[in-house]
């Protein structure tokens, strides 16, 4: 009898320890996480977006075309010290044309910082600005290639790709952000050379660049071409830009629809007016680019770093659903 009791107590107290420990599992699990609903997460940053840049008006600058971004004043953010990358592309390769400054430059650190590597392309008088993004790319772990070159020449785009592709390892994100963007007065102040260059390089080159890509892509690709607000709302003196941002806004809608069931998606980004050597060096006038960005509601121009998330977020494949879409990005003017 005795030896029956003591057999008890000795499972009734295993019994009774197992529940104790099933109970503090429960209560641990149902405890408020840091983070969780009840608890008190650290407050994310909120900026006011009026004051967070600078505000017009801008002093008196002047470069030949294409310009430097590191010679502007104030110079762009394209978020060298700011972004910070969770890996949403990691083992991604990324091919970025206009990637020495602009919202190619804020793409290409962004794009690093989320475990891509990346390759860009830029005119070869912007070298200066080139080497500080391939110093970027290399300093997030990832693999940077610099690859100059006139856009406007057919043969280069071709050879683009192919280095692109040699020197990644492969490629799966195609970004045509080369932009010419010179301001005339009228269209009688437009040459037909000023004409074809702005033409070859917003238009032909995405062509060259696009097709020479597409038998290197495959299903989860993606292509993102860089359009504006001057496709929506074109300015009288931008006669030749505002019509290749309209077709780029178009060939972005056209080739969602080819390459859909292909598995590859297409979609743009359309900037208001943001930052950017475009301006200084003959795409605004003076008067225009001193006082740039003043009629949007936040009363100041973008910078490249605030449009980096989006180029991001195109990218990445948790927006497999996202194709034949323009995302704006305008200060409160413009469409979409």
């Amino acid at each position: 009898m005795n030896d029956t009791k003591k057999t008890l107590s000795r499972r009734q107290a295993v019994e009774l320890a197992g529940m104790g420990l099933a109970t503090a599992a429960k209560a641990s699990a149902i405890a408020p996480q840091p983070g969780a609903q009840g608890s008190n997460p650290p407050q994310a940053a909120k900026d006011d977006p009026r004051s967070k840049y600078p505000k017009p008006p801008f002093q008196e600058q002047s470069q030949p075309w294409p310009g430097l971004a590191g010679k502007m004043n104030p110079k762009p953010d394209h978020g060298e010290t700011s972004y910070r990358g969770s890996g949403r592309l990691a083992g991604r390769k990324a091919l970025i044309t206009g990637g020495d400054s602009g919202m190619g430059r804020a793409a290409a650190i962004a794009y690093a910082r989320e475990g891509a590597d990346v390759a860009i392309n830029y005119f070869p008088s912007e070298e200066p600005d080139a080497r500080e993004v391939i110093q970027l790319v290399k300093a997030a772990g990832r693999i940077g290639v610099a690859i100059p070159g006139d856009l406007r020449d057919r043969a280069f785009c071709q050879k683009l790709v192919a280095e692109a592709v040699q020197k990644l390892g492969g490629l799966d994100i195609v970004v045509c952000n080369a932009g010419r963007q010179q301001a005339k007065a009228s269209i009688l102040d437009i040459s037909d050379e000023d004409f074809d260059s702005t033409m070859k390089t917003n238009i032909y080159a995405p062509f060259y660049i696009i097709r020479a890509a597409l038998s290197h892509l495959s299903e989860g690709s993606c292509i993102i071409g860089t359009t504006s607000e001057q496709a929506y709302d074109p300015s009288p003196d931008l006669y030749d830009y505002a019509q290749t941002k309209a077709a780029t806004m178009n060939y972005v809608k056209s080739l969602a629809k080819q390459f859909g069931p292909k598995g590859i998606r297409v979609n743009g980004v359309a900037p208001g007016p943001v930052w950017t050597p475009l301006q200084i060096s003959g795409g605004a006038t003076v008067e225009k680019y001193t006082h740039f960005g003043s009629t949007t509601a936040l009363g100041r121009p973008g910078q490249p770093a605030e449009l980096a998330s989006i180029f991001v977020q195109l990218a990445a494949s948790d927006a497999s659903f996202t194709t034949g879409n323009i995302y704006g990005a305008g200060g409160g003017q413009g469409q979409p």
